[in-house]
């Protein structure tokens, strides 16, 4: 790939919407720049006020240029996975030229052909994530480009979301000026490439904890076969310290990142000053009472990461579980999810300097999926000139280290909402259940 070419990432989030700048050289993102402000106007991933939306995606990209110095004209949009439908998709074409010799024609024919099928209008076509390619009775094929054959089949997964849903985020991005270069599913991009080989062979839970929603994808013999959205995330244990504490949402973050902890037992009783909403006082409270109110909250979305799985007929996991996102910032979650899931169970973040934090994994997918899927399909790249960068000026030149958020930067905006939801039996016992392939 020309090392002179940029991918501009846009996750949009229900706290944060984010803009990531680079470019992919030998497999590896080169991160020219990555903004974030608040999201306004989405609540659970679903747009609930366009204009919001608009100007919160506005601002990240004034951001991103003033800071970058460059042009952003277009993006690579991600899609929560909100209702997503996923369908096995076949497609079938004669190769019909003089050699018999499959070209980019055939490939792309094929993919087309595989997108005909009935899809309710109220639905969207999305991706087509091929599995395999047949050529002939020969199967197990990734590229079949150069091979001779009379027929060329393809297996693969289509995946469909709300056309509501899709449509209002395609006219947010619209209205804020710039143009969409190519949408995929988040959890589809970010998991291929957090992921490992065996992880994906064997099968694996990829679970991605936002603000606002929790994301639960599967894979298994390297191919994505669900995803699912849990309406509960990092600003549900915000909003308990604050409310618990008596503190502002404000304090109750800062909390959270600089003194929080998921793990009871691991958690020091070192006292913490809070200071109490509308009072001109501080109380003290030790870092294991924030233990308990936050290790319950995440307990609590475990148990329901534990039946999503199970609706999902996932009967084992032997890659175990990947947390992501930024609400696994937290110390002790880890031991906590493995003592929960009794699985393995591990924490990925970008390896990448400038985005080595797990709110940026989603980002960093987007772009590596795009220069994936442009090499593939051999797409044309938006070369560097296309992003037009402006002569630098002598008026508030920023460093590169300039160029990225604070880590400790978190701003959550959605309401407080109550997860309730009838126990039909016990935590450790619906574990058992679901991965008995993993207890003696």
């Amino acid at each position: 790939m020309d090392e002179s070419e940029y991918y501009a990432a846009l996750d949009i989030g229900s706290s944060t919407v984010k803009l990531l700048v680079g470019k992919v050289a030998d497999d590896t993102v080169h991160v020219i720049g990555v903004t974030e402000v608040a999201s306004k106007g989405i609540r659970k991933g679903t747009i609930i006020d366009i204009e919001a939306t608009v100007k919160s995606i506005k601002q990240v990209i004034e951001e991103a240029e003033r800071m970058m110095n460059v042009k952003v004209s277009e993006v690579v949009l991600g899609i929560p996975a909100n209702d997503v439908q996923f369908q096995k998709a076949k497609g079938v074409v004669a190769i019909n030229n003089d050699n018999r010799e499959i070209t980019d024609d055939e490939l792309h024919r094929v993919i087309d052909s595989a997108q005909l099928m009935s899809v309710s209008p109220e639905r969207e076509v999305l991706n087509i994530v091929p599995k395999q390619f047949i050529v002939d009775d020969y199967d197990e094929i990734k590229d079949p480009r150069g091979m001779l054959g009379i027929r060329l089949e393809l297996e693969g997964t289509l995946i469909t979301t709300s056309k509501t849903l899709l449509h209002n985020i395609l006219r947010c991005v619209d209205k804020a000026g710039v143009q969409v270069r190519e949408i995929y599913l988040q959890s589809l991009a970010a998991g291929t490439f957090a992921l490992t080989e065996d992880e994906k062979n064997h099968g694996v839970a990829y679970v991605d904890i936002g603000g606002g929603i929790t994301t639960v994808t599967v894979f298994k013999d390297n191919h994505i076969v669900g995803s699912s959205v849990i309406p509960v995330g990092g600003d549900n244990m915000t909003k308990d310290l604050s409310i618990v504490l008596k503190t502002s949402t404000e304090e109750a973050r800062k909390i959270k990142y600089h003194y929080g902890h998921m793990y009871v037992e691991d958690a020091l009783d070192d006292w913490i000053e809070v200071p109490v909403i509308d009072q001109d006082k501080h109380e003290n409270i030790s870092q294991k009472y924030v233990a308990e109110i936050l290790g319950a909250r995440m307990e609590e979305l475990f148990d329901l990461i534990i039946d999503e799985l199970y609706n999902m007929n996932v009967t084992d996991l032997p890659g175990g579980i990947i947390l992501t996102g930024g609400a696994t910032k937290v110390e002790g979650i880890l031991h906590l999810a493995r003592d929960v899931f009794q699985l393995r169970v591990r924490l990925h973040a970008p390896p990448y300097i400038g985005v080595r934090d797990p709110k940026y994994t989603t980002a960093v997918g987007l772009i590596q999926y795009a220069a994936k899927d442009d090499q593939f399909y051999n797409r044309s790249y938006v070369p560097a000139q296309d992003f037009k960068q402006p002569q630098p000026s002598n008026e508030n030149q920023q460093s590169q280290s300039d160029f990225y958020e604070d880590e400790d930067f978190y701003d959550y905006d959605d309401e407080y909402e109550q997860e309730k939801k009838e126990k039909k039996e016990g935590l450790f016992s619906k574990t058992k259940k679901l991965f008995n392939n993993f207890f003696d």
